[in-house]
């Protein structure tokens, strides 16, 4: 594909992308646009628009083969293959990040997890002894880890970020509140349910 993709179209085809993959544990073949627009609040229309400017995919009337479309989608956004990622922090937000299905469906790869904690530190958290922390530098390199996860508090979060980038990464995903000071060329994604929360109120309930 020459052309990049949109911040939009890219943040949507994410969100088809999710709805598929439960369809399909779901059972089922096949999908309309409005049943995925029923599920990610993507006007039908917006959808359709967003999957035929990469080919046809679908049928009037007969929706869409959700094992056709998941390929496709997630060779329009790359995402085909294994992607190591290293997640920093064995709390409890990390137990529940490092034990959830949802990364494997995607092909993402809990390559390692960190801890400063000595008492965390040989636990297994999902399938992943915690490993000390000082063991993070070797092991984003040896392990070509391409994405840091951040689940650690604030006032930890940037030293983790620093490290993260000065062995390679170039991905972030920030679950802490903290305003990250990175190199341009380091993409920061942050996470917080408080936020999102409180935008879907907004557009709910005004």
């Amino acid at each position: 594909m020459a052309d990049r993709l949109t911040v939009g179209v890219a943040a949507r085809l994410s969100r088809y992308l999710q709805v598929l993959t439960q369809a399909r544990k779901m059972g089922k073949e096949r999908i309309s646009s409005q049943e995925i627009s029923d599920y990610t609040n993507v006007n039908a229309t917006q959808i359709r628009r967003d999957l035929s400017g990469f080919g046809k995919f679908g049928k009037r009337g007969v929706g869409y083969n959700i094992d056709s479309l998941l390929g496709e989608i997630r060779r329009i956004l790359r995402t085909q293959g294994q992607h190591n990622i290293a997640l920093v922090g064995a709390g409890r937000l990390g137990e529940a990040i490092a034990s959830s299905p949802i990364f494997a469906e995607h092909g993402i790869n809990i390559a390692a997890v960190f801890d400063t904690d000595p008492d965390k530190v040989g636990r297994t958290v999902g399938n992943m002894p915690v490993s000390d922390y000082s063991q993070l530098n070797a092991a984003v390199r040896e392990k070509n880890i391409i994405v840091g996860v951040l689940a650690v508090p604030a006032a930890s979060a940037q030293v983790a970020a620093t490290d993260l980038v000065d062995a390679g990464v170039r991905i972030l995903f920030n679950y802490s509140e903290a305003l990250l000071d990175v190199p341009q060329d380091v993409a920061v994604h942050t996470s917080n349910p408080a936020v999102e929360l409180l935008y879907a109120l907004y557009f709910h309930l005004t």
